[in-house]
């Protein structure tokens, strides 16, 4: 592949050279290509009065996954270390070569739905700034837990947030006690304390309780990142599991190079292969430092879950390899959830280090904005690589707008230059109804009517043979109108003998306008046939370096060194094809060796947007499995 068409990437991502340069991981004694920690919340301090219990555990764990950091937290839910203790025990750690490092958990109840600290009543404010200067006296870094949040309204909140709306009263709130309870006292008593936010999974959410990701990270000295995602149909959040990949990207575009590390736990889990994936996609998002929360979660039994369908196959995360190995070196020992990390992180580590900067499609989210809620992660488990980024992506050739992006006042102007300079731009439906009446009406004559249809055929281009999907089940869609022969599907959806638009096409000055309707229900997308899927990606990926042709649930990540990864969620193998542009003739697996040959493949007639010819790559995944490729011209 040319240098030229590498150059391209960069028309993609919005991403600093110094952000991608600082994300290598600290030299430390464990993996290669990053580090590893563990949390150990302030009840299990206690614990670690007892030294038989401190040196079996460090046993049971540090003989499976190999630690470089412990965070030894100083409060939680009411309770607090004792002093001596917190000494007693880090000394134990520093003494293991391991480094130690302080956490807080900011809650006063954890059970009464997190409840939090009231930042306006003067007794609370003088328990959390005792917290922190406590805790900078005996570390030198402090980070805290995803409870720094608040969630409270008493009458002191009420009178004091006036006529402001709740997320303006508690981001300003947070704002003020950042500085002034937290950053500002521990430097009091420790000047070259570092102290550290780490913001949790639910990112749309974050200024309905206080998070701040405009001023909070330039506040802190660095950030965290919650990468947990669980099992998205069996959670109260459904997060997708792209999101450990894509959030990790979003806060790094925001505070470049400072964004400290993945953080996961074991929660929620009906499978093994869970946890490691979301070991994986953290780490495939070029984390330095992954955090595994918490100390007693690893010391829990390695039990396979519902993996029965694929549980005879070598998978990524082999399940009775770890068991056997571990046993063979251990008789009469059982592995642990700290084994499962151990294998998922000790298999991905060459493979991390070979990769470069990721790249992906730029979508803008605005700083403490909301809307489609988490929608950028269903278009990754699309095989859609998307890369958010908090500030308009002018450079970048496509930008992915979606509901959110509306809290930027000055968007309209921002996608008509973008237009102007020759660029493109794909709303969602749930974008458009916003900016309706709000100057979309400048760009574009199409809206969303009150109408909804359910839909079940589908077809792509101009109904060219082969290319429509029948006999899917029906989802609920929003009708858009639009002006006939001004805007053209380039994807329709049948019903009852008529038609409704999936993806929309319009030309203004130099670039164009793509308009995607989006399912009431986000988890309908994969519903769309494999033909949709192809054409939307067309559109999208146009000449973006690697396009994968197949089914939804398995994703794409891609890097700017001619590297990429595929995943799949799935519980049977797949068969994927990985479309590649200008001149690659084989790509090599990074892990095996094994070379495979490309197909030339022409664009298909029709379809303008799909961009040059390219090499077809066919490629077979495990169910849960990921395999990564370089290359060769």
């Amino acid at each position: 592949m040319s240098r030229c068409r590498w150059k391209v990437l960069l028309l993609y991502v919005c991403l600093s050279c110094l952000g991608s340069a600082t994300a290598a991981a600290p030299a430390g004694h464990g993996y290669k290509s990053f580090q590893t920690a563990v949390y150990v919340p302030e009840y299990v301090v206690e614990q670690m009065k007892d030294p038989a219990y401190l040196q079996s555990t460090w046993e049971t764990i540090s003989g499976q996954v190999k630690v470089d950091k412990v965070y030894l937290e100083t409060y939680r839910s009411g309770r607090t270390a004792d002093e001596a203790l917190l000494e007693q025990v880090k000394a134990f750690f520093a003494g293991h070569g391991v480094e130690v490092a302080g956490g807080i958990g900011l809650t006063v109840m954890e059970s009464n739905n997190f409840q939090s600290f009231c930042y306006t009543d003067p007794k609370d404010r003088e328990i959390v700034k005792g917290l922190a200067q406590m805790t900078a006296r005996h570390f030198d870094e402090v980070i805290l837990d995803d409870f720094y949040f608040n969630n409270t309204k008493n009458d002191s909140d009420i009178a004091a947030k006036g006529s402001r709306s709740w997320d303006d009263f508690r981001v300003d709130l947070m704002d003020k006690a950042s500085q002034e309870l937290i950053v500002g006292p521990a430097r009091q008593v420790n000047p070259k304390v570092k102290v550290i936010i780490k913001f949790p999974n639910w990112y749309e959410h974050f200024q309905g309780n206080g998070y701040d990701l405009d001023k909070e990270p330039k506040i802190f000295d660095g950030i965290w990142t919650g990468n947990e995602t669980r099992e998205p149909d069996a959670t109260s959040q459904h997060l997708q599991q792209y999101e450990s990949y894509e959030i990790f990207r979003y806060l790094e575009n925001i505070a470049p190079g400072r964004n400290g590390g993945g953080w996961v736990d074991t929660g929620g889990l009906r499978y093994a292969d869970r946890y490691a994936e979301q070991l994986w996609d953290t780490m495939l998002a070029k984390a330095p430092t992954m955090m595994l929360f918490k100390w007693t979660e690893l010391l829990n039994p390695a039990t396979p879950g519902q993996r029965q369908a694929w549980s005879g196959v070598h998978t990524s995360f082999d399940y009775q390899q770890m068991v056997d190995g571990y046993a063979k070196s251990n008789p009469g020992k059982q592995s642990t959830m700290a084994g499962v990390a151990g294998y998922a992180l000790q298999e991905i580590d060459p493979i991390i280090g070979k990769l470069g900067n990721p790249i992906g499609i730029a979508s803008y989210k605005p700083y403490n904005s909301s809307g489609e809620d988490f929608l950028q992660n269903y278009f990754g488990m699309m095989g859609i690589p998307v890369e958010m980024v908090p500030t308009f992506p002018t450079e970048a050739k496509l930008v992915l707008l979606t509901e959110e992006a509306a809290a930027d006042p000055q968007l309209v102007a921002k996608i008509k230059a973008h237009l102007q300079a020759g660029k493109s731009v794909l709303m969602t439906s749930g974008l458009v109804r916003v900016l309706q009446g709000h100057g979309l009406e400048d760009l574009v004559s199409l809206r969303t009517t009150s109408r909804k249809v359910t839909v079940a055929h589908y077809s792509a281009g101009y109904r060219a043979p082969g290319e429509e999907a029948t006999n899917n089940p029906g989802l609920l869609i929003p009708e858009i109108d639009y002006v006939t022969n001004d805007s053209v599907p380039l994807i329709s959806a049948d019903a009852s003998g008529n038609s409704f638009p999936i993806l929309i096409a319009d030309h203004y000055s130099k670039g164009i306008i793509y308009v995607l309707t989006v399912p009431d229900n986000f988890n309908d997308l994969y519903l769309y046939p494999a033909s949709v899927v192809s054409a939307l990606k067309e559109a999208v990926m146009g000449d973006f370096p690697v396009r994968m042709e197949g089914p939804n649930k398995v994703s794409l990540f891609a890097y700017d060194n001619r590297t990429f990864v595929v995943e799949s969620y799935l519980d049977h193998p797949v068969t994927v094809t990985a479309a590649i542009a200008e001149g690659v003739t084989k790509i090599v697996d990074m892990e095996t060796g094994a070379g495979i040959a490309g197909e030339a493949v022409a664009p298909r007639r029709g379809r303008p947007s799909a961009g040059p010819a390219r090499m077809n790559f066919q490629i077979t995944i495990q169910p849960h499995s990921y395999a990564a490729f370089s290359e060769v011209q």
